[in-house]
């Protein structure tokens, strides 16, 4: 993020304005787009998603253990375990 100087953006106006609520501080602007949502775009919510749809399926209609999804996904026991019983 690049620091500007305010008066080289906004009208007089509007800094006079400004500068009612805070003098000298550095403010921060967001955006005025919406956020992507995390993931969306690298794919990495689907990845998760379908994995963590697989290791559900091999617990439940599998009757695969939490110790063997575990170590065939590469995550801990507590972390298959919030997985399977996770309410969709």
């Amino acid at each position: 993020m690049k620091y500007r100087k305010a008066s080289e953006i906004f009208p007089d106006e509007l800094l006079r304005e400004i500068q009612k609520y805070t003098s000298g501080e550095l403010v921060y602007i967001p955006k005025a787009t919406e956020r992507d949502n995390w993931g969306s775009n690298s794919g990495a919510k689907t990845f998760y998603a379908r994995r963590n749809n697989e290791i559900r399926n091999k617990f439940h209609y599998e009757r695969r253990g939490l110790e063997d999804l575990a170590e065939e996904y590469h995550l801990s026991e507590d972390t298959v375990r919030r997985i399977v019983y996770h309410k969709q």
